[in-house]
């Protein structure tokens, strides 16, 4: 027997799964050697780009609702350590027992996590970077009316206007009115965005940022550009400039790295702790390892490389679970070919802008681009559950589309 061994829950993970079943089937009695197990700590496939929406604890699907019907043997565990000459991780379970797990062929498909600041205070801010984080600034927005009654009480700050931040920040405004109406105080709603940069979504360039300073300002959200976060309370933020704004709530959005768990590789990694793959997703100089998802760096279309989002982790998955069973019986790997990249940014109740190209020229916008971010949110991004033919038959489908 062959072992595949998949760490990681996430989109990558267990669309790598699902690849490396598909690849098996479909050669026949050659694959019938293969197995396929996914290491995960939790049992949930979070619906992570979800996370900066309302009740954010449902945004998840059961991995045995995926796994199970395909033949996916599930470890829950934690993965401590990755020897990749000696073909084995360490892994730690739920009750803490040890775990030693050999592989023939390993995808590495742990995400990325949000890199957390270290200024006073900032033990007590919030984030949306994981299901528990995103479900305690939930409960903590509902819990807003116990409070006593203060300035700032219902105003929100969210440092970083990247991607995420802009997400939360559209978001917030409405989630706090909502519950803030209640008590006659939906106009004491304000929500403060604040980043080092000079511009919002820096990292999305100039063409959606027309659309995106539109919503802001439709929305009343008010920008603290090229300014920090010098130290928080429970009840303030006091920024670079010494200004201090009234706060019961913060959100930090600003920084995302790769999995720890890629330094237990030993390939060369970027800034962002991505391990760099070749086209076919192996790990460049490390024999039986792939990568996808966020913590990978592939090349993508047009000499660009590919970005940390669900876009590229769910083709990723799918190529690389492919090639590591096509790896081990000896067929031809498929390149990775992603879609032609987008962007579909939700700016809350003022709509969204949707984008096309790597310089990102608007394509849509308004309740057009709404109801295309609601079917890719809460449609497109979902992998079916229970059905073993639907599941395997997305596994084949390469392509978003």
């Amino acid at each position: 027997m062959k072992d595949v061994l998949i760490i990681g829950g996430g989109f990558a993970g267990v669309w790598s799964a699902a690849g490396a079943v598909r690849a098996a089937r479909e050669a026949g009695g050659a694959g019938d050697e293969i197995r396929v197990t996914l290491v995960s700590g939790g049992d949930d496939l979070v619906i992570r780009p979800r996370l900066y929406e309302d009740a954010p604890e449902g945004m998840r699907v059961a991995l045995d609702r995926v796994l199970g019907p395909i033949g996916v043997r599930r470890v829950t565990a934690t993965v401590t350590g990755i020897d990749t000459e000696a073909h084995t991780v360490r892994a730690v379970g739920r009750a803490g027992e040890e775990l030693d797990l050999a592989y023939d062929q390993l995808v590495l498909a742990t995400g990325s996590q949000l890199v957390r600041p270290g200024f006073p205070g900032a033990r007590d801010i919030f984030d949306v970077d994981t299901l528990p984080a995103a479900a305690a600034l939930d409960s903590h927005l509902r819990r807003l009316p116990e409070r006593t009654p203060s300035q700032g009480r219902y105003t929100a700050v969210v440092v970083g206007a990247g991607f995420t931040g802009v997400e939360i920040a559209t978001a917030l405004g409405e989630r706090l009115r909502a519950i803030a109406d209640g008590q006659g105080a939906a106009e004491d709603v304000r929500v403060v965005l604040v980043d080092r940069a000079e511009v919002v979504g820096p990292e999305l360039g100039p063409g959606p940022r027309p659309a995106i300073e539109e919503a802001i300002d439709e929305l009343k959200i008010e920008r603290r550009l090229g300014l920090t976060v010098a130290s928080a309370t429970r009840q303030d933020v006091t920024l670079s400039d010494g200004e201090v704004i009234p706060a019961a709530t913060v959100v930090w959005t600003a920084g995302m790295a790769a999995s720890p768990l890629t330094a237990q590789i030993p390939g060369e990694r970027d800034r962002l702790g991505r391990l760099s793959v070749d086209a076919h997703l192996q790990v460049i100089g490390v024999p039986d390892v792939y990568a996808a998802g966020d913590t990978a760096l592939a090349p993508a279309e047009d000499g660009h490389s590919t970005v940390q989002s669900c876009q590229h982790a769910l083709p990723m998955g799918k190529f690389a679970g492919h090639n590591v069973t096509a790896d081990l019986l000896g067929n031809a790997l498929l390149p990775f070919t992603p879609d032609p990249y987008t962007t579909c940014l939700d700016l809350g109740s003022a709509g969204a802008v949707f984008t096309e190209g790597w310089d990102r020229r608007i394509a849509l916008t308004g309740p057009e681009a709404k109801t295309l971010k609601r079917n890719i949110n809460a449609l497109w991004i979902y992998p079916p559950t229970d059905d073993p033919e639907q599941i395997l038959a997305q596994a084949g489908r390469f392509s978003n589309g």
